[in-house]
């Protein structure tokens, strides 16, 4: 059973002001990134050809009227998609390819890729939903560059603690999002006016994402892997300039404030920026070494799934 990731001038075109004078963007990524999981979804969907492939053993194919495209039967895949044996053939995170097969590229391809309809609707409306506010606000290079590399933390993460299943979504590049915001509300402290009321409903958002991820075949290590990306580079990429700084470029030199970043937005830069190297070096050499995630952290499986009488987690 695959592990599903659940969750929420050269394109720059002047909309109008921000309250601190700064450009608004038009926001083609995050849609760009949209068609292209819809259109990822539709070639899995094409090869999984269930109408053909399915041996019957766990009941009939879903939605018979699509042919090659119809699902797999609900008690092997309930949310309406395609078999595991199909995703892992187009690029699945599976730990064993990915260390002993030298197919590292799945760190990237498995979050383009999402076990059925319900699984792929939940993570692009929270992608629309996260993404385009941010792209508008900073652009599609910074927004493209944590998405994606939040997403590859995120699958480092997953490879590192689960090894025996296979692992799709693009939940961990969506909690990348979520961490980024978090961290972009931090180090722009002094530019917010609500600044408890917004800190509040973000942590709240993220915890109840995360505590969703205890659920089985949810995989929080990317949830976990990936928010964690996405705080220390929002810290890199979305630093803004100090409160009152743009409005007051037009004044003499001597009314002017003395610097455009605070002293706590550099040191939050450098740190983060240690941190983000250290990190993604350690866990690819561990990764790529073979070590088991589990063997360092005896408690650490309980992030991912927490056994209750309700359920089982193997």
């Amino acid at each position: 059973m695959a592990n599903y990731r659940d969750p929420e001038s050269r394109g720059r075109h002047k909309r109008g002001s921000s309250s601190s004078g700064e450009t608004q963007w038009t926001s083609w990524l995050v849609p760009l990134i949209v068609v292209a999981n819809v259109a990822m979804f539709i070639v899995i969907m094409y090869q999984n050809d269930c109408p053909k492939k399915n041996s019957g053993a766990r009941g009939d194919c879903v939605a018979k009227f699509l042919k090659r495209f119809s699902f797999q039967p609900l008690k092997e895949n309930p949310l309406f998609g395609p078999s595991s044996s199909a995703l892992e053939k187009l690029g699945a995170l599976e730990w064993n390819k990915v260390v002993h097969g030298n197919q590292g590229w799945r760190l990237f391809t498995c979050v383009w890729l999402h076990a059925g309809v319900i699984h792929l609707l939940a993570n692009m409306l929270s992608l629309v939903f996260i993404g385009i506010r941010l792209e508008q606000q900073f652009g599609f290079v910074r927004v493209g560059a944590i998405y994606l590399l939040s997403g590859f933390g995120g699958s480092i993460l997953s490879a590192l603690f689960i090894q025996r299943n296979i692992s799709v979504g693009a939940s961990g590049a969506l909690f990348g999002l979520l961490g980024a915001m978090l961290s972009e509300l931090l180090t722009n402290w002094t530019i917010y006016a609500n600044k408890a009321a917004a800190l509040i409903t973000l942590v709240v958002i993220i915890l109840i994402n995360l505590a969703v991820g205890i659920l089985p075949h949810v995989d929080n290590f990317a949830h976990i892997g990936g928010f964690l990306s996405g705080f220390f580079l929002g810290f890199v990429f979305l630093i803004r300039p100090q409160f009152g700084w743009l409005e007051r470029q037009h004044l003499p030199v001597d009314a002017r404030l003395t610097s455009k970043h605070t002293v706590y937005q550099y040191i939050f830069l450098v740190v983060s920026l240690i941190l983000l190297i250290v990190g993604f070096t350690i866990g690819l050499v561990m990764l790529f070494r073979g070590e088991n995630g589990n063997d360092h952290c005896s408690w650490c499986h309980n992030l991912s799934c927490l056994r209750t009488s309700r359920w089982k987690c193997d």
